[in-house]
């Protein structure tokens, strides 16, 4: 099936990766899919079955919204329901970016990467344009988690071991012999 559609693909002149890629029609079509499943799932019923006619709750449509993937900025339909009780799982309410992100932007602030720097990075590789406010968002809460691990109480004792070893190389008539030893100590 993935050679079909990448057959398809190139005769169509459609590119791999990039703006209207395949790539970025499959992540579309992928999260689409699962959100109709989500919201399949929060009503009871599926789209267009008369079960759900009258039955209070329903289908209302749905909102475009634009996340920033691993492959760039993918448009998706988010469905919604009349009462607004829907609380999609895959792209949450107000989530703006798939979990790669974070991970990258982390990364190269880092290496050392200034908040400039890194919405350069990103405008360039995956076309997408990330705010320097947004950068910023991204690192703070890394902070925030590292400044509480820094002043976690500490446990009373840790276990320590040392180990530590030597290579010695002994020839005997033509045949070389080589014995590790190791030293080991464990402390607490």
């Amino acid at each position: 099936m993935i050679d079909q559609l990448v057959e398809q693909a190139r005769s169509k002149g459609l590119q791999l990766t990039g703006e209207g890629g395949l790539l970025q029609q499959l992540t579309k079509a992928v999260l689409e899919s699962a959100l109709e499943g989500e919201i399949t799932d929060h009503l009871g019923y599926d789209k267009h079955d008369p079960a759900g006619k009258d039955g209070g709750n329903s289908r209302n449509g749905t909102r475009s919204k634009t996340v920033l993937t691993d492959i760039g900025p993918v448009e998706i339909d988010v469905p919604r329901d009349r009462e607004g009780s829907f609380e999609p799982a895959i792209v949450k309410k107000r989530q703006r970016r798939l979990t790669g992100v974070d991970e990258m932007v982390l990364s190269l602030s880092a290496k050392g990467l200034t908040h400039g720097e890194i919405s350069a990075h990103l405008a360039e590789v995956y076309g997408a344009d990330v705010s320097k406010t947004t950068i910023s968002v991204i690192t703070d809460k890394v902070m925030d988690g590292m400044a509480e691990w820094q002043n976690r109480p500490l446990d009373r004792v840790y276990p320590v071991v040392f180990i530590d070893a030597i290579n010695v190389k002994i020839r005997d008539g033509q045949v070389a012999n080589r014995p590790i030893y190791v030293a080991l100590a464990v402390t607490a």
